[in-house]
């Protein structure tokens, strides 16, 4: 912690200028996003092929 012992016990920021982003928001700017679109719609095929050839 020898790097961080001149900031460890500093009281958190609040800006002046920028109001407090609500919990709501935040989490939703750091939600994951659909980095891979079809995926789902890929596995459902691969599912229903699978189901198909045990018939």
């Amino acid at each position: 912690m020898d790097n961080y012992d001149d900031i460890i016990n500093l009281p958190h920021h609040v800006s002046k200028r920028h109001p407090q982003m609500s919990m709501w928001n935040r989490a939703a700017q750091f939600a994951p996003f659909a980095a891979l679109t079809g995926y789902d719609a890929a596995i459902a095929e691969t599912e229903r092929k699978h189901e198909q050839s045990e018939e």
